[in-house]
Parts: C-alpha cells; sequence; structure tokens
C-alpha cells in the first residue's frame, strides 16, 4: 500500500480532490460545479499525457472546454436564466451515438497509428462515451449519467492498468455519485415546472 501511495503525485490528489468537489456539485445540480471542474481538469491534463493516455488527455481538453460552455449553458442558457434538466430527445440521441461512434473510430485509428499508446481499445471506449456524456451533460440532459457511468466502468480497469490508482479510485467514486446523482436529478426533473 505504501509503495502504491508513494507513485502518486501531488497533482493527482489535488486533480482528483477538484473533481470530486465537480462531481459531488453537478449531483446537487449546482452551476458552480464546473469551475472545480476547469481546476481539476487543468491538472488531470498533465497526469494523461504522461501516463501515454492520449485519448483520456483530448478528453480532458474536451472536458475543459465544455466547462465553460457548459457553465455559462447552465447559468444563462438562451432565456437568459438557468436551463432546466430535461430528458434526452430523439435528436439528441442520435447525436449521442454519432459522438460515440465518430469519436471512438478517431482515437482508435489516431491512436494506433500515431502513437505508442499500449491500450488504444479501452483509451477509445473510455474517451468515446465520456465525450457523448459530457455533451449531455452541458445541455443538462439527464441521460449524461447513464454515459459518463460506462465510461467510468471502462476507466477503472484502465487506470489500475496504468498504475493510476487513485484515477482508479475516482472512477469508481465517480460511478456511485453518478449512479445516485441519475435518481437524484430524476427526481428534480418530474418535480420540475418545466419537465421537459
Amino acid at each position: 500500500m505504501q509503495e502504491i501511495l508513494s507513485k502518486i503525485t501531488w497533482m493527482e490528489w489535488l486533480g482528483v480532490a477538484f473533481s470530486v468537489a465537480q462531481v459531488l456539485l453537478a449531483r446537487l445540480n449546482k452551476p458552480i460545479n464546473y469551475l472545480f471542474g476547469i481546476g481539476g481538469i487543468s491538472l488531470t491534463l498533465w497526469v494523461m499525457f504522461s501516463a501515454k493516455l492520449y485519448a483520456e488527455f483530448t478528453l480532458n481538453i474536451y472536458y475543459l472546454v465544455m466547462s465553460i460552455y457548459g457553465w455559462l449553458f447552465w447559468t444563462f442558457g438562451k432565456q437568459k436564466q438557468e436551463t432546466p434538466i430535461s430528458s434526452s430527445t430523439k435528436k439528441d440521441w442520435i447525436k449521442v451515438v454519432c459522438i460515440v461512434v465518430i469519436s471512438f473510430l478517431i482515437f482508435y485509428f489516431a491512436l494506433t497509428y500515431f502513437t505508442n499508446s499500449d491500450v488504444p481499445l479501452w483509451d477509445s471506449l473510455v474517451s468515446a462515451f465520456a465525450w457523448a456524456g459530457m455533451w449531455l451533460m452541458a445541455k443538462r440532459k439527464i441521460e449524461n449519467w447513464i454515459l459518463l457511468n460506462i465510461s467510468n466502468f471502462i476507466s477503472i480497469p484502465l487506470m489500475i492498468h496504468k498504475d493510476l490508482y487513485l484515477y482508479a479510485v475516482l472512477s469508481a467514486f465517480l460511478f456511485l455519485v453518478a449512479t445516485s446523482a441519475y435518481f437524484k436529478w430524476l427526481k428534480l426533473l418530474k418535480n420540475s415546472p418545466h419537465a421537459v
């Protein structure tokens, strides 16, 4: 155990702490979650690049952009007030499938032929589902938690394989929080006068 703890850098500790705060605030439906996300993402970028998890690195750049967009959309939206939680439409699901398939194919091809990644399949899968989940979260769609949990589930063994034990624990924690958050958001959605 001491050997595992000695491998964890301060950047991992701080990145994970910000990420935990972000997901707990997102579960509570608080727009400020994105500000914590931006801090955690910034630190995680370095960790993922150092571990040769290039799709995860790219995913975190996307997270950074979507966090800024999500914070603005959640706070102001088109109607200049907080955007309510809603369910995904058929059109949203078509976009989700396209995001997953296209991002997976791009990542897998790039990682296989242009990087020294030793886990192109798993890295691509984690990132593809997370890209779609983050897009749904930025739109404040309840199904974001399902897509993010598919990514979290695949991420746990990937992080262990890469000796990123703290991020493996974070992925397991995120899985539990996302499950809880789905049901919390479902309750909020049912009680919302703006339910869509």
